[in-house]
């Protein structure tokens, strides 16, 4: 099977113009080559969220459409998954069908919102602005994976605890993972109190309890699972990005001294399972599809073991995304001031692909389910601005990193909002944007 991810159709094409006059402004981030799905509703009233797809600086309420038969002229695959689409207050049908069906969709949203569609007239009063709209998760997710992607990320940290031996021997074989708490996934906008927890200082005979002191941004790209695979049933890696339904932003927020204390033997626990930040559109990988590029490995690292390679994977397994995260501080917010930037990095730069990550959940059997999600891992590039934590970028709180209006940060303070942006770009492509992940920290419950 080959992968459906990189195949080009007219749906690429970079001089499609849509009738949604907005989608056509240079740098939009939802041109009509763009159109991601997530979950919204009106602002402020009582309706049931539901499906839509952003275009310009518009939502194309997929029920509405359905509703007005704007997809009666499309055929079996396209009604099929437009329907699944509508059905419920998440994405999790639509999911569950194959990436044909997707592909269907797809096709049949760019020939209805391209200029000198026959469908603009009943599809005009689909339309909800963005502005006026509030967004929720866009699937159930029954689980969640969090892995450790970015080589670049683990060595910097590494040398801060083991300057002499930074990676641990099964970085480069292995990609390593562990379970999430799905429960607490938030969307943009997301709100959370500053976490508590134990926290034992090096030279302390036992630990505390308190707020945490040392709270972290970690930028990752988040995938979503589509149809899944049955338990027993590996997923080759040529198969594997078809069991992808898209990509988004996920902050997932750390506690690092709460995590010092804990993490040994089993890993993270409470100090990830506070709050975590997605972004509300899912961009799919046919999106993304022309701005694929070559997976490499350094030829003096261990190539990787057979189930986790491919032909495919060394031709487009990477994506030339660029990740961006920003800092709003409390007094810049008071002031007017806009967000600031932190770091810029590319997911091209992970260690371990998308594929990757699919193929080796799924080796020993693990059934993954529509709307389960995984994250990258914390993306940060080779060189130290792009570092994707404050950890990285403060050189483990030791070097504060000082803003324009002269505030300092070596951890994440109470007010902070941190917004995370990404964007595929190519020369003579329009620009595939995620939106914003933005979540902002609130004051520590009050203790006894």
């Amino acid at each position: 099977m080959s992968l459906p991810s990189i195949k080009l159709n007219d749906t690429h094409d970079p001089e499609l113009r849509s009738w949604v006059e907005s989608a056509n402004a240079d740098g939009c981030p939802f041109p009509i080559q763009n159109l991601p799905y997530g979950v919204f509703r009106r602002a402020g009233g009582e309706e049931r969220f539901r499906a839509g797809v952003a275009i310009g600086d518009q939502i194309l309420d997929l029920q509405a459409a359905w509703a007005a038969g704007a997809f009666s002229g499309f055929d079996e695959s396209a009604r099929k998954a437009a329907h699944a689409a509508c059905e419920g207050a998440t994405l999790n049908a639509l999911m569950a069908l194959d990436a044909a069906a997707w592909s269907a969709l797809r096709a049949a949203l760019s020939h209805a919102l391209r200029t000198g569609s026959a469908h603009q007239r009943e599809l005009a009063a689909c339309l909800v602005p963005q502005a006026a709209a509030e967004h929720a998760i866009p699937a159930h997710v029954g689980d969640y994976t969090d892995f450790y992607t970015s080589i670049h990320h683990a060595t910097t940290i590494g040398k801060l605890f083991r300057p002499d031996n930074p990676l641990l021997p099964n970085y480069k074989w292995v990609p390593i993972g562990y379970h999430g708490r799905a429960s607490s996934l938030g969307v943009s906008g997301q709100q959370f109190r500053r976490p508590v927890g134990q926290t034992k200082a090096p030279d302390a005979e036992t630990p505390t309890f308190g707020p945490c002191k040392r709270l972290d941004y970690e930028l990752e790209v988040g995938i979503f699972i589509g149809a899944g695979n049955a338990l027993g049933e590996p997923v080759a890696m040529d198969d594997a990005e078809g069991k992808v339904f898209g990509l988004c932003l996920l902050n997932d927020w750390s506690a690092r001294d709460v995590q010092a204390w804990e993490y040994q033997p089993l890993g993270p626990f409470l100090s990830k399972s506070f709050a975590s930040t997605i972004s509300p559109w899912i961009v799919t990988l046919e999106a993304l599809a022309p701005y694929r590029c070559a997976w490499t490995r350094a030829p003096g690292d261990p190539q990787p073991l057979p189930y986790l390679d491919s032909p495919t994977l060394r031709e487009t397994g990477a994506i030339d995304l660029q990740l961006e995260v920003l800092i709003q501080t409390r007094a810049m917010r008071e002031a007017g001031q806009a967000p600031q930037r932190l770091s810029l990095s590319n997911f091209r730069d992970s260690y371990w692909s998308v594929s990757q990550l699919v193929a080796h959940h799924t080796v020993n059997g693990c059934n993954l389910r529509p709307g389960d999600f995984l994250g990258s891992g914390t993306q940060s590039g080779p060189r130290p601005e792009e570092a994707g934590s404050l950890l990285e970028l403060s050189g483990g709180g030791k070097q504060a990193v000082t803003l324009a209006g002269g505030e300092k940060r070596t951890f994440v303070e109470d007010g902070d909002t941190i917004i995370l942006r990404a964007a595929a770009r190519r020369d003579g492509l329009p620009v595939i944007g995620f939106g914003e992940a933005a979540g902002t920290v609130l004051p520590a419950r009050s203790l006894p």
